[in-house]
């Protein structure tokens, strides 16, 4: 009452209080209350609409949905960070978190079950279902995106509306396409396949780096812009997308070495709570180049909060137990139905392979040589000087490094603040940084983001112990 509202966010929706942002709808919101010269701003629970804000040498406050449009003229950038809400202008500035969750600070020891996560995520998928343009579901042929996609034509059969549309790229023979199309198979989906050419992933390395606004995700980002992309060209506005469940329920091949349910626990709370700067905002801002919506059904508050508040024991690998012995087993379990199966057997238990080695290993191949191509070896002797916060471990990250800088730091008035936006690079296949003490040996490799060739778990039988080695 009184306050006029702004809306930043490519893709986003605004609600106000008691709306569907209690419920865990996407938003960035800022409100001007005209009477007393104070302000709010928020932002939803996994900050999958970006909501930046800026300092203005005039002492006024800018907000934005991408950094680009406060580097120039704000002398210092910060993020209004996910589940958040932010006061200021007739008071002191101050933060305080809207979304607070018991699993954040405490490692739970409730078992729910699978039939509770099933029943939370196919809820999930059809809160999303309603939508007034054309629409599908990203499908990789991986367990996160199949279940989406086998969620979403169950209910559009059941509901006489036909075949969901389902989308996949790759290099030529990827193992992603070959999956993808598998699934759409025995989904009876309508499928789009999509191919690049490595020479059209790295032309478009740069843009990507620009959309993104991050020195990070690029490798993944690419393949996910030219996605979009075509999808966008055949007509679809919005499209439903399996981010998450990796962060939820382990699902990265590094957690096979958790040495415990609580370093477990305290790894997927880390990583859930920082997607916003990696998977989410990938997610998010690359489809948005071309003005196409993601949505995400396993970042719906129902399902994180009943997966977070599962006891990690029963989310973690545990190869002595049926069903558990691969990443995300519960997850795996509740989707696993004889009499209605909801996906092909091969697939509900295939292994994880992330999305940047999926669409083709030689995409991965080809980036790191870039790297060295580009990178020389002065520059990299000399990478803790030229680049003292988050140093890149290796020539792939100092090139995105240097394509971030030269269009986000270098000659701009906010200076070297946007480098806090940022999260950090050091890593063994996908993990946070507090979780390389796992295993002393990814000391001395961080750096390495791809799961193949890191943790020696891939081609494991069922069944078989698998050994977290560095390949």
């Amino acid at each position: 009452r009184g306050s006029s509202w702004g809306v930043w966010g490519p893709g986003c929706m605004v609600f106000g209080a008691g709306g569907p942002a209690q419920r865990g709808g996407l938003f960035g919101l800022v409100g001007v209350f005209h009477a007393t010269g104070g302000w709010i701003a928020a932002r939803d629970h996994m900050g999958i609409c970006p909501l930046y804000m800026g300092s203005h040498p005039d002492g006024t406050v800018w907000f934005a949905s991408e950094m680009k449009a406060l580097v120039d003229d704000c002398e210092r950038i910060e993020l209004v960070e996910p589940g958040t809400l932010v006061r200021g202008g007739d008071v002191p500035t101050t933060s305080r978190r809207w979304y607070d969750q018991e699993w954040m600070h405490a490692t739970p020891d409730w078992i729910g079950g699978p039939a509770r996560i099933r029943e939370k995520l196919i809820g999930a998928v059809e809160k999303r279902f309603m939508a007034d343009v054309p629409w599908g579901v990203l499908l990789s042929g991986g367990v996160d995106s199949s279940i989406v996609a086998s969620i979403a034509q169950r209910i559009a059969t059941e509901r006489g509306l036909g075949s969901v549309h389902t989308f996949s790229i790759g290099l030529e023979g990827s193992p992603d396409l070959e999956a993808a199309q598998s699934v759409a198979h025995f989904l009876g989906t309508h499928h789009h396949e999509y191919t690049f050419t490595l020479d059209e992933a790295l032309a478009a390395v740069p843009s990507v780096s620009h959309h993104l606004e991050s020195d990070q995700q690029v490798r993944t980002g690419v393949p996910t812009y030219l996605l979009a992309q075509r999808v966008k060209a055949d007509g679809f506005k919005m499209v439903l997308s399996g981010e998450g469940a990796d962060e939820l329920f382990g699902g990265y091949l590094y957690f096979h070495a958790a040495p415990s349910r609580e370093a477990f626990h305290e790894e997927t709370v880390r990583k859930t709570l920082r997607l916003h700067q990696y998977d989410v905002m990938r997610a998010n801002k690359a489809p948005m180049a071309f003005g196409l919506e993601l949505r995400f059904p396993f970042l719906d508050r129902a399902v994180i909060d009943e997966a977070m508040s599962t006891d990690p024991a029963d989310r973690m690998i545990d190869t002595s137990r049926p069903m558990r012995h691969l990443e995300k087993g519960l997850l795996r379990e509740a989707f696993t139905d004889a009499d209605r199966p909801w996906l092909p057997e091969r697939v509900l238990w295939r292994q994880k392979e992330q999305f940047s080695d999926g669409v083709g290993y030689g995409w991965v191949d080809l980036l790191r040589d870039e790297g060295t191509r580009r990178v020389s070896a002065e520059t990299m002797a000399r990478r803790e000087d030229l680049y003292p916060e988050l140093t890149p471990a290796n020539e792939e990250m100092v090139w995105m490094r240097e394509l971030f800088e030269a269009r986000f730091v270098m000659g701009k008035r906010s200076g070297r603040s946007a480098l806090a936006m940022l999260g950090s690079g050091r890593s063994v296949a996908c993990c946070t940084p507090e979780a390389i003490a796992w295993d002393p040996r990814w000391e001395a490799i961080a750096g390495d983001i791809s799961g193949r060739g890191v943790v020696g778990v891939h081609g494991t039988p069922s069944g078989v112990a698998p050994t977290p080695e560095i390949c």
